[in-house]
């Protein structure tokens, strides 16, 4: 990578970006590395992009693993929700540091759960306790995880997942 000219990474993907962050370095490799909600987050902030305010629809979000606990990025997300949500964001029961992880990263989307409860349904039922409508998530296996929890629940018309970068595009103010 060192032979391509760039200035920055951008990823959609918390597991990359703290590979990349994180461990690209112990191999002699620095490179300045943004997760997609960073950016999104610094051009709202700058009047770059313009969101329409959704006051209908209440929304949370999902802190991703490796985007909270491991490279305590909690707020930009946050931040970009809550400025298009019009007070109607919440948190769910367990968020930021304290976060109930999807079951992905630890490979839970590729097993079977014979032992209690899936990861993904717990998950997505303190959304659906929290009377949220959308969750947000800044990380694709998050969002199949939950996304396949509310379609085997059967809440699709009532709950819905979508990464932080298409709610962004659905209220863009045009």
């Amino acid at each position: 990578m060192k032979q391509y000219k760039f200035k920055k990474i951008l990823t959609a993907c918390p597991h990359g970006y703290h590979m990349i962050k994180n461990e690209y370095p112990q191999f002699g490799s620095n490179f300045e590395v943004i997760h997609h909600t960073e950016l999104i987050a610094q051009l709202v902030n700058e009047g770059k992009l313009v969101l329409a305010k959704n006051g209908k629809e209440k929304m949370t979000y999902h802190d991703s693993c490796y985007l909270g606990r491991y490279n305590d990025i909690y707020q930009p997300p946050r931040s970009v929700l809550k400025s298009l949500s019009n007070g109607n964001y919440s948190e769910l029961p367990r968020s930021r540091n304290k976060s109930f992880c999807c079951g992905a990263g630890g490979g839970r989307m590729f097993m079977e759960e014979n032992i209690g409860k899936r990861i993904n349904h717990l998950r997505i039922e303190e959304a659906k306790n929290a009377g949220v409508q959308t969750v947000g998530v800044a990380c694709p296996f998050c969002m199949t995880m939950l996304d396949d929890g509310i379609k085997e629940k059967g809440w699709e018309a009532s709950l819905q997942v979508s990464d932080i970068s298409q709610i962004v595009l659905a209220n863009l103010e045009k």
